[in-house]
């Protein structure tokens, strides 16, 4: 029979058991590398060396490349890219935290599931944003566009265009129902006091994209004016959202007529690679709609870094995540 001290004791010695870093799965392979999600040590606060605090997950990207020549090289600037932008986005709800790598010690050396060790200088760790990406998410708030809007507002307002928002799967639905904004490889970053036209493009394109996947959740009668009819006053079909009117700028154009045709003949023709973009289908299922998150109030376009997107209740959307 073990006393209650044996047990005390011996309940320590569990504790401090150490949590060891481990990769639980490969979420993606492309001509870039790889993304991974692993599992490391860290708590509620934050990543640490204690052993008393539960595991926490977080995403690895492995800039190392693919068959093609230079491609090591290319990944590697996008990674700088992401870093950029999710230094220079700290603290903003809805954005993944930046991890340094002296506050994970072992993720960045971990081999991965193949057993291959990253070169050093090739891993960027940020924080795993909980919920579904936009095409698989059940629910959504009637005013989910509208918070979305407003994230997207809040990175302008940083001097940070994300420049790959066409992509449902960059945009996450949380376990509350907000927003998320994931994968940074394209994005730019401005200077506060730019106001150049290729800065106001691209915002106006980040915008136009949430505005085509808002008209697409809300036309034809899927929006959540029938379904909450009586419950909560809402916006009617196809809603208006701050991309309303922009149209593609040149440089989308460009993108569109050559850029994407030769992108999409490297990958699938050359490296025999498809970089797919998951899209809910046209015949659904479609989420169903519930209570909205609340009001909100929209920065104007072009806002510049120093400004702070607050709700109609006076609470910015910043925090310490």
């Amino acid at each position: 029979m073990v006393g209650a001290g044996g047990r005390g004791a011996e309940n320590r010695r569990a504790v401090q058991v150490p949590q060891v870093p481990r990769v639980l799965d490969e979420l993606k392979r492309d001509a870039l590398g790889r993304v991974e999600c692993v599992e490391g040590p860290g708590g509620p606060g934050g990543p640490g060396p204690s052993a008393d605090v539960p595991p926490r997950r977080w995403i690895r990207r492995v800039a190392v490349g693919g068959r093609l020549p230079g491609s090591g090289l290319v990944a590697r600037v996008l990674m700088q890219r992401e870093r950029r932008a999710l230094e220079r986005l700290a603290g903003i709800d809805g954005v993944p935290r930046l991890m340094p790598e002296e506050e994970l010690p072992g993720l960045a050396e971990l081999a991965g599931l193949d057993g291959a060790v990253p070169a050093p200088g090739a891993c960027l760790v940020r924080s795993f944003v909980e919920g579904q990406p936009l095409h698989l998410a059940a629910e959504l708030p009637a005013d989910f566009f509208d918070h979305l809007d407003a994230l997207v507002l809040a990175l302008h307002g940083r001097g940070v265009c994300h420049n790959d928002l066409h992509k449902e799967q960059n945009v996450m639905v949380r376990p509350d129902g907000r927003p998320g904004v994931i994968d940074f490889q394209l994005a730019s970053v401005h200077a506060p006091d730019d106001s150049s036209r290729r800065r106001r493009a691209r915002e106006g394109d980040d915008l136009r994209h949430l505005q085509k996947h808002r008209r697409r959740y809300t036309r034809d009668g899927r929006g959540p004016g029938a379904a909450l009819a009586g419950v909560v006053a809402v916006a009617g079909e196809g809603q208006r959202g701050a991309g309303h009117g922009l149209r593609r700028s040149a440089l989308a154009r460009i993108w569109r007529s050559v850029g994407k045709p030769l992108y999409e003949w490297g990958t699938r023709r050359v490296l025999k690679t498809r970089d797919g973009e998951p899209r809910r289908p046209s015949s659904g299922p479609w989420p169903r709609w519930k209570e909205p998150l609340g009001p909100v109030a929209l920065q104007p376009p072009r806002a510049r870094s120093g400004s702070m997107l607050e709700s109609a209740g006076g609470t910015p959307i910043v925090s310490d995540r």
